[in-house]
């Protein structure tokens, strides 16, 4: 079965960000020149000036400094939510030039873990409804002339939102704090909930001041949805630290 799950890689980042979000913030109070604003920077370890300027909440700096990321094994469900965050760019796999017919098997999809967890019979009819819409798109595709992007474009209505999307995503620090707040939160779907954990592991791996305290609310103090709260303060905070303790294992060899 063409079952895909998500996966994130984080593919380019603003060079030193650390660095660089700390010069744009002292350079809003220094009267030195840029050159020796860069070398007094390069010269000092930032990070108890980082964690003063993000425990201030002085956020402008921090917007200078962005993070493209590839995403794959998603879903047309979370193309639909991850746009929602407007301050970001997007490159998403088209299903109008990107032809779905398949002479055997069928589309790439995502299988929900809810339904995953009914048992193997549920699975199986899961599947046999992606195989009917394969087939309904294959028929689609093969009345309207099996003519490329023509014919895809008109076809591609039948096929579910389960059906596989990938894209590059680049979003600057600050929406990114936003985005990790909202999203790795438990009450978040789960798919981009997992998405946006694979994302924070990636981050804190290469901004670790910056992204020390990203994610839910309730790993800065009590949990913002109040009587919506899932619960589960402990489980996140302890998922939190599982990430730093596995990045301190990778950068200790």
């Amino acid at each position: 079965m063409p079952r895909v799950k998500p996966k994130v890689e984080l593919l380019r980042h603003t060079p030193d960000p650390e660095e660089l979000i700390a010069m744009a913030a002292k350079l809003c109070y220094s009267s030195a020149d840029i050159d020796d604003l860069r070398e007094g920077i390069e010269s000092k370890d930032q990070s108890k000036f980082l964690k003063r300027l993000m425990d201030m909440g002085h956020a402008s700096p921090i917007e200078h400094a962005s993070y493209t990321f590839a995403i794959s094994g998603v879903s047309r469900s979370f193309l639909a939510q991850v746009t929602r965050h407007r301050l970001a760019s997007f490159s998403v796999q088209s299903q109008r030039y990107v032809g779905q017919k398949r002479e055997e098997g069928e589309f790439a999809y995502i299988l929900p873990p809810a339904i995953e967890a009914l048992g193997e019979e549920a699975v199986l009819k899961y599947h046999a409804q992606m195989q009917q819409m394969q087939a309904w798109y294959n028929e689609w595709v093969t009345a309207l002339g099996d003519a490329g992007e023509k014919s895809n474009e008109d076809a591609r209505f039948v096929l579910p939102n389960a059906a596989e999307t990938r894209m590059l995503m680049t979003m600057n620090t600050r929406e990114l704090l936003h985005f990790l707040g909202l999203r790795s939160c438990n009450r978040a779907q789960w798919e981009i909930r997992e998405v946006a954990w694979q994302m924070l592991e990636q981050l804190r791996e290469v901004s670790p001041v910056i992204f020390a305290n990203a994610g839910p609310g309730c790993l800065r103090g009590a949990c913002p949805e109040g009587s919506k709260s899932c619960g589960r303060v402990k489980e996140v905070r302890e998922r939190s630290e599982e990430i730093d303790r596995r990045i301190r294992e990778k950068q200790n060899g």
